[in-house]
């Protein structure tokens, strides 16, 4: 392996080397180069603190002598080693407790109408009338509303192919008339622009 190669593979191979360190290790007597930072005390192990520098050699054995436990009461370790450890912090309760109630819906800004639009008698009217005449007795005959979409058009068709074949009711053709106007009705409907 190349020189180069070998240094590409160190520094890659190590999590938490920081690459371009220029310092020596702080070992003393080790020539080595220090590309790994490590605290000074442990308080400062996850913070700005004061860091020296080590080489892997002596990063491994400072990491095999750390103890985060060092210095705490049972309690305190019983409580760091709890499963939600961190998270028992006080939230905001979403019940409605005491004078909290939260906001009233006449707050939320509605700058497109996008909300309160659904809501209005002539945006009904307008939903009428996004099927023509026929594409309406399409609906009836399928036995939907208004405001069905493809996915319930679909659903619908296929419901009603089933009660209505005679592949499905022991060869008895006495609903084919009905069958027939379901297939109408659904070809209709497939091509309707409100489904588009």
């Amino acid at each position: 392996m190349k020189r180069e190669e070998q240094v590409a593979e160190r520094q890659t191979k190590w999590h938490g080397r920081v690459e371009g360190a220029n310092a020596r290790c702080s070992a003393p007597g080790c020539r080595e180069p220090g590309e790994f930072r490590a605290p000074l005390k442990p308080g400062d192990f996850d913070g700005p603190g004061s860091w020296r520098w080590l080489c892997l050699e002596h990063v491994r054995e400072h990491n095999a002598r750390y103890n985060f436990f060092n210095g705490m009461t049972s309690e305190e370790i019983e409580a760091a080693q709890s499963p939600i450890a961190g998270w028992d912090r006080a939230t905001r309760a979403f019940a409605h407790v005491g004078t909290d109630r939260g906001p009233a819906w006449r707050d939320f800004a509605d700058p497109l109408d996008a909300i309160a639009a659904r809501f209005r008698p002539e945006v009904r009217r307008r939903a009428v009338d996004r099927f023509t005449a026929a594409e309406r007795h399409a609906l009836g005959v399928m036995g939907l509303d208004d405001d069905a979409d493809r996915t319930a058009l679909r659903r619908r068709y296929s419901e009603l192919v089933r009660r209505y074949h005679p592949d499905r009711n022991g060869g008895d053709r006495s609903h084919e008339r009905k069958l027939g106007q379901v297939i109408e009705a659904y070809q209709t409907l497939k091509i309707a622009r409100a489904f588009a």
